[in-house]
């Protein structure tokens, strides 16, 4: 039928500069007037004006902010759940909040030069996610850290931003999950997703830094300083469209061949949306040459899954016309 070649998932980190390293830190509490001696409460002060400002948002639109006991939560998870129950098509969804690494400063008391210093460390502290329905960008999420020096990451999918750009352009497509597996105009489609490499990035971003933190500016008052933005993850991604599911079948064990072939099971499971144990070092092994050998005498009877990877195997059986029979 067709293809359609574009971003996919773009994920951009902004940092302040030069509050990001020692000797800009520096500058910044001296331009404040800031002893070291008083950095943990200023910083205190600092973290608890941006989560007022963060409550204040929140409260404002009427949205919940959820705190996550574990980071390893799946948040996306969790903000599709409450916008698919509060009937959310645009605005701010959910904050969650949840305690993560972050690269931040402490005070320390150098022995040798008999004075306090600032040192940058590892540490741990409360982040926030915005989780939006945006009118451009659809469903969306931008974090930022609350202890200086307020890092921010954005996270926007391709496909999302597509769809609203069809949307709009009043193209009919049909889409499973992240892929589109019919469109009405492909040729159309694929112009509308080159536009995503016109977009000024800097001033869109901008007002997505605006919206995590809204007491910028005051915390800045006497030191202007904007965020410097990067791309800290990127996917470009090909979507291939077949006429029906037999077309798709006929090459299906050749395409799971080579992804065998080429792909680990670390890397499947990252695409799964899931993780590795960070402990876990056994071996996964089978016979791959059998499997694809006796695929049309075999077929796929019966396949066990462990993990909740429901809506994936329900996507992916849906695309090859396999049935999916759910055991209690």
């Amino acid at each position: 039928m067709g293809f359609l070649s574009g971003f996919d998932r773009l994920v951009f980190r902004g940092t302040l500069q030069p509050p990001a390293v020692t000797s800009g830190m520096m500058d910044f509490l001296y331009h404040t007037g800031v002893l070291l001696k008083n950095f943990g409460y200023y910083a205190q002060r600092m973290t608890e004006m941006l989560k007022e400002a963060t409550c204040r948002t929140a409260e404002q639109s009427c949205r919940p902010i959820r705190y996550l006991v574990s980071s390893g939560i799946r948040k996306e998870d969790v903000a599709r759940k409450i916008a698919e129950a509060d009937g959310m098509t645009e605005g701010l969804i959910c904050v969650l909040t949840s305690v993560e690494p972050c690269m931040s400063y402490d005070i320390h008391r150098d022995r040798q030069l008999k004075k306090l210093v600032l040192e940058p460390r590892q540490r741990k502290c409360l982040h926030y996610y915005h989780y939006w329905m945006d009118k451009d960008f659809g469903l969306m999420h931008g974090r930022i850290q609350s202890w200086f020096p307020l890092s921010i990451q954005v996270c926007v999918n391709g496909r999302h931003w597509l769809a609203r750009q069809m949307d709009k352009a009043g193209i009919g497509y049909e889409r499973r999950d992240n892929c589109f597996v019919w469109i009405e105009d492909i040729a159309a489609a694929q112009q509308l997703m080159g536009g995503m490499l016109k977009i000024s990035w800097p001033s869109v971003l901008g007002e997505i830094a605006d919206r995590l933190n809204p007491v910028h500016d005051a915390i800045f008052d006497r030191y202007v300083v904007d965020y410097y933005w990067s791309v800290h993850q990127s996917e470009w991604a090909t979507d291939v469209m077949f006429r029906s599911a037999a077309s798709l079948n006929c090459l299906y064990p050749l395409l799971v061949r080579g992804a065998m072939v080429t792909f680990s099971s670390g890397d499947v499971m990252r695409f799964l949306g899931k993780k590795v144990h960070g402990r876990f070092a056994g071996e996964v092994k089978g016979d791959i040459n059998k499997l694809m050998t006796y695929w049309d005498t075999w077929g796929w009877h019966r396949v066990t899954f462990y993990g909740d990877l429901k809506r994936q195997v329900q996507n992916i059986a849906a695309l090859l016309g396999f049935e999916v029979v759910e055991e209690a």
